[in-house]
Parts: structure tokens; sequence; C-alpha cells
């Protein structure tokens, strides 16, 4: 293949991902599903949802936890999405529940198999960073992979396989692992229960309640009543502490660095 083939070559695999933007973007157009971003349509088919998960609770927990499992072992970006939907569909409690035990199980799913025959497939995907993480987890191995999963300085799939190739045990990995990743999934997770509560409170705003109650008397044409989102929905519980556990999460690597460096000197 000519220089010019292969430049070519990589200005088209740098233009797929706005291409697939594009397509997906023109099939949401095509088949009407930008309605349900309009406030009322939203918040229907949110009262639905939120239905169909109280009437199949444990089925909807088994398949966000296996969904979550998946991903995570097939190193798919996103988490930190699927966790603000686990809060958005569950509550954040009930989320951070089913989450934190699905991660570590996902992470360790890549881990074993990163010590296993396709090691050294994945070991090329880790190398460029190894040698940088190495003699910390020759240190003490349960501390620093503690440190890495609460500070995220290293990508999420990188902290999964790299100690697979630097010696680290399987009991240590999953239980740093499990306590490491909490506070951040916890914060996250209230992310997407602010969005619910969000919705919630607008859709239960007494004005538009009334409104909806008049379109089902026929005062008012179907469809009529608009479901506006004003500076009072956003004040709820949950978006407050949102923003502080993620102000908390936000301390935890300054605090942490600064333990290490005392420590150090």
């Amino acid at each position: 293949m000519s220089a010019s083939d292969k430049k070519q070559r990589l200005s088209f695999q740098r233009l797929l991902p706005l291409l697939g933007i594009i397509a997906i973007l023109a099939a949401a157009i095509g088949l009407d599903l930008t309605s349900y971003l309009r406030p009322r349509e939203f918040g229907q088919f949110h009262e639905h949802l939120q239905m169909y998960v109280a009437a199949n609770l444990l089925t909807a927990m088994i398949l966000f936890a296996g969904l979550y499992i998946v991903s995570v072992a097939l190193s798919i970006p996103g988490a930190g999405f699927l966790t603000i939907l686990g809060g958005f569909f569950f509550g954040p409690l009930l989320a951070a529940a089913i989450i934190v035990p699905s991660a570590t199980i996902g992470a360790t799913i890549i881990f074993l198999a990163a010590k296993s025959g396709i090691g050294d497939f994945l070991a090329e995907k880790a190398r460029p960073y190894l040698e940088k993480l190495g003699k910390d987890f020759e240190n003490d191995s349960f501390n620093y992979l503690l440190f890495l999963r609460l500070v995220p300085a290293f990508p999420f799939w990188l902290v999964n396989l790299a100690p697979a190739f630097l010696g680290v045990k399987t009991r240590t990995f999953f239980v740093a692992t499990f306590f490491g990743i909490i506070p951040g999934t916890i914060a996250y997770a209230y992310v997407g229960g602010g969005f619910t509560s969000i919705i919630r409170n607008a859709w239960h705003d007494p004005t538009f309640q009334a409104c909806l109650g008049e379109e089902q008397s026929g005062l008012r044409a179907v469809g009529d009543c608009r479901m506006e989102l004003d500076l009072s929905h956003f004040i709820t519980p949950q978006v407050i502490a949102a923003f502080v556990l993620l102000g908390l999460v936000a301390l935890i690597p300054v605090v942490l660095r600064h333990r290490r460096n005392t420590k150090a000197s």
C-alpha cells in the first residue's frame, strides 16, 4: 500500500465517527424519535418507563447488571454514562448497589482474561503504561490499586489490565476495585437521580397536571398543554446531593496526592 493510500485510509477512518453520528441523527429524524426530546413527550415516556421498571424491578435489575458487566469486561467506553442511566432508572442508591458489584465482576473478568492465554494480546494494549505503573504496584499493590480506582489518573480499562501483568493477586484486585469505585459510582448515580427528580417535578407541577385534567375532560384540545421547565424544578435534594458528591469526589485526588507526597517526603 502506497503512502497516499495509507493517508486516504487514515482520513476516512477519522471521518467514520462523524459519519456514524450523522447516520444516527438522520435515522432519528426519519423515525420521528426526536419528538421524545420535547419536554411533554419525554416526561410521559419517563412516567411509563418508571412504571415499567417498578412492575418488573428484578428483571430490569438483572438486565442492567448484565449489560454493565459485559460493557466493562469488553472495555467498551461509556461506563460513566451507564452509571448515570442507572441512577435515572433505579434511583441513586439502588443503582449504586447494582453497579458496584457488576463493575467489579466485569473488571475481574478482563483481569483474569489478561492472565490467561489471551494475555499477550492484551499486554500489547497496556504495554506503554506498564513501566509507569510497575514500581508502585511492587511497593504496595492493594493501596496503589485503591488509589488508582479513587483517582482516575489512568483509563478504567488500563487499570483492569495492568495489574494482571504486574503480579497482583485476584483477591487483591477484586477487593480494591470494589471499594475504590464506590465514591465515583454513587456520585454519578446521583446525577442520574437528579435528572429523574427534575423531570418528575416538572411533570407533577400542579399547573401542568390541572391542564392535563382539562384535556381529559374535553375542556382543552389534546396536546394543548405544555410541560415547562423552570428554575424551581431544578432545585431538588437529588440535584443538590449530586453536586455535593461530585465536588467531594473531585477533592479525593487532591487529598490522596497530598498524603502520598507527605509520606514520600
